[in-house]
């Protein structure tokens, strides 16, 4: 058993919002005359996972025996999208429902971002607080990387349960990263770089001995328990660290992957390895508790796979960061035993932005009046296996050092601009490599299709911070984003 010290950080705040106690509700509501019950949902995402690095999207050299039974059993999704190919602004998407561009989170927060005091518009109400308001009990285990102060802090956006790290990373083994932060408690460093702090739980300081993942692991494990003796479901969003940077990997694990040469490839394989573990542990739980079978699962990642530092999204172009199919086009299943269909594959697009509407729906939950959304609840048609976006754009955009990369997908037609190079027109269906270039071919469907992304563009807001100083100062000086120049065909 893991040996926990917890050492109070004064934030009251976070206090209050966790000690109120909680009324029991039943876990089930009166629709439409008929008693239907709500489902646990359970949401594991991890960081910087390729789009081919599991065993359901076809990765030969890593297992991942736990993930591949759940997909097999569930239903996988070939097209499945986030809004940004960068972690901040995709998780702002999932939690609040709406592109990161238009409230300002385009960028990540920077490192240690309670020095800026800044984070995800409050204004925005968190899908946590929708579930929460309608009597589900709310957890957050892992990386939240939405905003570090007491304002922006997971308990008070929606969470009644919170353990992890607020930044936007962490360093795994604690006995290094604890004394590494000790030293420098001692040497009076002002500000100590995030991946070395503690971990917290609810605005305590934890001293975890375990390797971050299956410390993650085990506290999913111990808010599945908990929440197992609530009269109402949960929500649980389980936010892996996992295989994002350090590179760092349990000797057991690693040497499961010795036939892998490429030191980084092997890392980073028994740090995906570390995590399907803890989904096997998690789903014994489910089980041991009776809350498996109404439980939908969603497994995705973040972004896509950072390819230089040992992930692959074959057969996508790029990976994390980039606006081409590599970049944020993620490996994704849905899992609920005699719900979610099984055994199947769903080809037609989906994005992250559809969790908030396709959860609230299925929660029956009251979405706030005048919230604004940028997804759709797909919970019908994707179970009639219909596209729930047919005729619909799904835009990415990411600004780099004086112009803006962007991409937008209308059904089988993908217009891509990439490194201030002309626009292409790929049709993605047929050529996900996006090796092809049609925009010759058909002139005027990239038109229309550059035209509306560019109306899109104009719902866009200046950002609220950057994820560095030289990146502000530099988006200043060049009067960014010169969208002007983006949305032009001419060469």
């Amino acid at each position: 058993m893991r040996k926990l010290i917890l050492i109070a950080i004064g934030i009251t705040t976070f206090i209050c919002s966790c000690s109120q106690p909680k009324s029991k509700e039943i876990a089930k509501v009166n629709k439409a005359d008929e008693i239907v019950e709500r489902p646990n949902i359970l949401v594991i995402l991890c960081d910087d996972l390729g789009y081919s690095d599991v065993g359901f999207n076809g990765a030969k050299d890593i297992k991942t025996p736990a993930l591949d039974k759940l997909a097999k059993d569930g239903t996988i999704f070939s097209s499945a999208y986030v809004a940004h190919p960068f972690c901040g602004p995709s998780r702002t998407s999932l939690m609040t429902g709406r592109y990161s561009h238009k409230i300002g989170a385009q960028f990540n927060l920077p490192p240690n971002s309670e020095t800026i005091g800044k984070g995800i518009d409050l204004n925005e109400t968190f899908i946590s607080k929708v579930l929460q308001d309608s009597g589900y009990e709310t957890g957050v285990v892992g990386k939240w990387h939405l905003g570090s102060t007491p304002q922006y802090h997971p308990n008070n956006r929606g969470f009644d349960d919170f353990y992890g790290f607020l930044g936007g990373g962490h360093k795994y083994f604690p006995e290094e990263y604890l004394t590494t932060y000790e030293k420098q408690k001692k040497e009076g460093v002002k500000v100590i770089f995030e991946y070395l702090v503690p971990l917290e739980h609810n605005g305590e300081e934890v001293r975890d001995t375990e390797y971050l993942t299956d410390a993650l692991s085990h506290e999913a494990i111990r808010f599945v328990k908990d929440a197992s003796k609530k009269e109402k479901p949960f929500f649980l969003y389980l936010s892996y660290n996992a295989p994002h940077v350090p590179l760092e990997a349990k000797k057991e694990d690693l040497e499961k992957f010795a036939a892998i040469k490429d030191k980084k490839r092997r890392s980073y394989a028994a740090m995906v390895y570390a995590v399907d573990r803890g989904v096997s542990e998690i789903e014994e739980a489910l089980k041991a508790t009776g809350q498996f079978d109404n439980t939908l699962i969603v497994f995705l990642s973040d972004n896509g796979g950072k390819t230089t530092q040992g992930a692959t999204n074959y057969p996508l172009s790029k990976g994390k960061g980039s606006t081409q199919e590599g970049g944020y086009r993620v490996p994704m299943f849905f899992h609920w035993p005699n719900k979610v269909p099984a055994g199947k594959r769903f080809d037609h697009p989906v994005s992250a932005l559809d969790f908030y509407p396709t959860f609230a729906g299925l929660a029956n939950a009251k979405i706030p009046e005048g919230k604004k959304l940028d997804g759709k609840d797909i919970w019908s048609d994707f179970l009639t296996g219909k596209n729930a976006h047919k005729d619909e754009n799904i835009y990415v955009l990411r600004h780099r050092e004086g112009y803006t990369d962007v991409g937008a997908r209308y059904n089988q037609w993908k217009a891509l601009k990439v490194d201030q190079k002309p626009w292409q027109l790929f049709n993605i269906d047929e050529d996900l490599s996006e090796k092809n270039d049609l925009s010759r071919s058909h002139p005027e469907i990239l038109k229309e299709l550059v035209l509306k992304t560019e109306e899109w563009s104009k719902t866009h807001i200046q950002p609220k911070w950057f994820h560095d100083e030289k990146t502000g100062i530099e988006w200043r000086q060049d009067s960014m984003p010169h969208f002007d120049k983006t949305f032009s065909l001419i060469p």
